[in-house]
């Protein structure tokens, strides 16, 4: 059974940083796009940033430059850096890992959900 556990989320002050780490178990990540989503009150979830199994990043626009989502294939593991935080970044942020077969994309999995708050 495939499961994703987020850790590192918690209450920093603006402009504060914290680091979320996803560990993967069950299946391997090597062929596998992994990443994070975030999940505000009353609001859609939304793409933070991926990371392919060929390392390829992608990321919302409003964290370009402050977050940074780096991957141990070997650990099946994956991190976002946030830094320079604000108070619209507060959501609750899951895991995400979509696996690849011969090159098909997979169901994704998902993480419970860990809920990083920006606040003074």
């Amino acid at each position: 059974q495939v499961q994703l556990v987020e850790s590192g989320g918690g209450l920093v002050q603006p402009g504060g940083s914290l680091r979320l780490s996803c560990a993967a178990s069950g299946t391997s990540a090597d062929m596998a796009t992994m990443g994070w989503y975030r999940q505000a009150p009353g609001k859609e979830r939304e793409l933070v940033a991926t990371i392919t199994y060929g390392f390829s990043e992608n990321y919302l626009d409003s964290v370009k430059g402050r977050f940074t989502i780096y991957r141990d294939t070997a650990k099946n593991t994956v991190h976002l850096q946030m830094n320079s935080l604000k108070p619209e970044d507060t959501a609750v942020y899951y895991c995400y890992m979509r696996p690849y077969v011969s090159g098909r994309p997979r169901n994704p999995y998902w993480g419970q959900g860990t809920q990083v708050t920006v606040s003074s």
